[in-house]
């Protein structure tokens, strides 16, 4: 093996001194060079993870701003405001204070600068902008700029990839490797980074997915923009550079074909050296990437769409595609995430996402009800089963070994209206579904309304005497519009399924019982890939297609209560239950109209939004130390239930 990789018989020379010749050559040299700049021992240039990180997110600057804000230094708090909040875009305390420096005195409209503004960005933009408005000889210079601000960036961050290595897992106890093993693990590490630092130049401040095809997008736009000012000489060394990348893009070739007729058969037309330089070099350390993988191990996400199929090894090649797939989901979900803005109501966390639920359109919620609004909820479904009306207890319809209980949101009115349970409590059942559905609108749909298509209180109840050996599920894996079939991996989107279901949702009530977990799957309903504990106030919400297969883990003990929700954009198929159930709502409050207006009073308690609290707006601060944890709560009157915040 070590002779078919040399090209050479392994004792055919003298190769290993004169590679770790080289080596400690460039050794010395670093060190030599580090000395001299920083005057410090090498292991002091080394920044932790964390400080690196900071620096990425521009940490600093929201402490900068503050400081300027208190010197009265106000040009320079909003430049800093300013350049901390081009990468945190939704960061919702910066975006308050540059509002209020927006309306300050003495701030100008040139103070609002990106201090951190990376030169190819800029360029590239202002290039864009003028070959959209075709103004091609502006657009020309503008994307000669960006590609050469690139490349350097480009070697910038490739240098800083060689760092000391970095134990991926971490574990202390592992057996260490030998000389050639851990220099080509640690040699391997170092390629890796190089080769992502392609998706570090393309990915704007404040975006996560990156450009697709930087290097050669700047290519095609120049070669175009050269063709429409006259100078098919240079626009041909462009298509010959671009071609590098895709040498059998057809459009391409055919402009090639135009430029030598134009130019002249015998005119040498050849890829620029920057470009050739590029190409060559990353597919040699691609090809040393994926030898190290299909004989080392290891992974790797190749950032490139050009990357040639022949250099992907054949049993790499089904795993590759699988890869880059998954990549550009994961960036789509997180990068919809960064557009989907502050969430409608403060307090609730998102707990996990769809990269850490191994999966796409997943999230959970937790704090979107307190424990007393749980507990509310709770003796509403005791109430109403005492009323024995609409929620009796019957055997559930996936499992003969629990009990099945539920109720509707009219239902629940109904049951209010003729006095068997409290208002206020059929009331909290509205309330917090219309708050769960304002929050899956607005992380999943911002800007596109979601219509309730049903809402359910259900409880599942074990039966204590017929859990022995049980070996069945609460719910079996299903997807909410479309019917599964996991032998053909396919979801038919067809009656009886409720194809019209767009998003789904569960908010849990309670967590003292055993069992009962939502877990997903994949198309083959028999692989999870994650799983959610139930607890007061956690919400789990998902798109209802056939990405999302899921299932509830077996009750065995206790009971299990939560309001289930099925959303739909389809307004013909919002749910109709839940109009009446508002109207009812409408009709009581008329009716609780008193002269002395205690009632009045009461109901304005109820009403308030937790968001419509006045908040104390104190001057420009890092937010991530505004608050201390817990002071966002707010002491109430005895009488006056938390849950009524809402």
């Amino acid at each position: 093996r070590e002779a078919a990789f040399l090209g050479e018989p392994p004792g055919a020379g003298p190769w290993e001194a004169a590679l770790f010749g080289r080596v400690l050559q460039r050794a010395d040299c670093l060190q030599h060079c580090l000395g001299r700049q920083l005057g410090a021992a090498p292991s002091a240039h080394r920044a932790s993870h964390a400080i690196r990180r900071d620096f990425e997110q521009r940490e600093p600057y929201n402490y900068l701003q503050v400081a300027f804000f208190q010197l009265k230094k106000l040009d320079q708090a909003v430049s800093a405001a300013h350049t901390f909040f081009v990468a945190n875009p939704q960061h919702l305390q910066m975006r308050e204070d540059i509002e209020k420096y927006r309306r300050m005195s003495g701030v100008k409209s040139d103070n609002f600068r990106d201090l951190e503004a990376t030169p190819h960005w800029e360029a590239y933009e202002t290039g864009v902008q003028h070959y959209n408005a075709d103004e091609y000889l502006q657009a020309v210079a503008r994307l000669e700029e960006s590609l050469t601000e690139a490349l350097s960036a480009l070697e910038e961050c490739r240098a800083l990839c060689e760092g000391p290595w970095e134990d991926e897992d971490d574990e202390e106890e592992e057996m260490q490797p030998g000389l050639y093993e851990a220099i080509a693990a640690h040699y391997i590490q170092v390629l890796k980074c190089r080769q992502q630092c392609v998706l570090e130049i393309a990915t704007k401040p404040g975006r996560i997915s990156a450009t697709e095809d930087f290097i050669p997008s700047h290519l095609d736009l120049l070669q175009f923009a050269y063709d429409q000012v006259g100078n098919q000489a240079v626009a041909a060394e462009c298509a010959a550079s671009y071609l590098l990348f895709y040498p059998t893009d057809e459009p391409m070739l055919e402009k090639m074909k135009q430029y030598r007729t134009v130019l002249g058969e015998d005119t040498a037309v050849t890829a620029r050296e920057s470009i050739q330089h590029y190409v060559q070099r990353s597919l040699m350390e691609k090809k040393l990437i994926y030898y190290a993988v299909e004989h080392l191990g290891g992974t790797f996400n190749d950032p490139d769409l050009w990357t040639p199929d022949e250099l992907i090894p054949e049993n790499l090649k089904e795993k590759h595609r699988e890869d880059q797939e998954k990549q550009k989901q994961e960036t789509l979900d997180v990068e919809g995430r960064k557009k989907r803005g502050p969430l409608p109501f403060e307090g609730i966390a998102v707990t996990m996402d769809s990269r850490q639920m191994n999966g796409t359109q997943r999230v959970v919620f937790d704090r979107v009800l307190m424990e007393s609004e749980c507990k509310d909820l709770l003796r509403l479904t005791k109430a109403a089963g005492e009323a024995g009306d609409g929620y009796r207890a019957r055997r559930s319809p996936h499992t003969p070994h629990e009990r099945f209980e539920g109720l509707t949101v009219l239902k629940a009115m109904q049951l209010a209206q003729n006095g068997d349970v409290d208002w206020r409590d059929a009331k909290l059942l509205l309330q917090a579904s219309e708050k769960s559905r304002k929050i899956i609108e607005s992380y999943f749909t911002p800007g596109k309304k979601l219509h309730f298509s049903f809402t359910h209180l259900v409880c599942r109840t074990a039966v204590d005497e017929e859990q022995e050996g049980r070996m069945d599920l609460s719910h079996p894996v299903h997807a909410d519009n479309c019917l599964l079939d996991p032998e053909g991996q396919e979801c038919w989107r067809e009656p009886p399924a409720y194809v019209y279901r767009d998003y789904s949702g569960i908010l849990y009530l309670n967590d003292d019982f055993q069992g009962g977990g939502l877990f997903f799957t994949e198309m083959d309903t028999v692989t999870v890939t994650a799983e959610v504990h139930p607890k007061c106030g956690r919400l789990v919400a998902f798109s209802s297609g056939k990405e999302n297969p899921h299932g509830v883990w077996a009750v065995s003990r206790g009971r299990r209560c939560a309001i289930a929700l099925w959303y739909t954009h389809s307004q013909e198929h919002a749910e109709q239950e839940r109009v009446k159930a508002e109207e009812l709502m409408e009709q009581r409050a008329v009716e609780q109209d008193r002269p002395d207006g205690e009632e009045h009073q009461e109901a304005d308690h109820r009403g308030r939004s937790s968001s419509e609290l006045p908040v104390p707006s104190g001057g420009a601060r890092p937010a991530s130390r505004r608050h201390k944890p817990g002071s966002d709560r707010t002491q109430h009157p005895k009488e006056l239930r938390a849950r009524d915040e809402f």
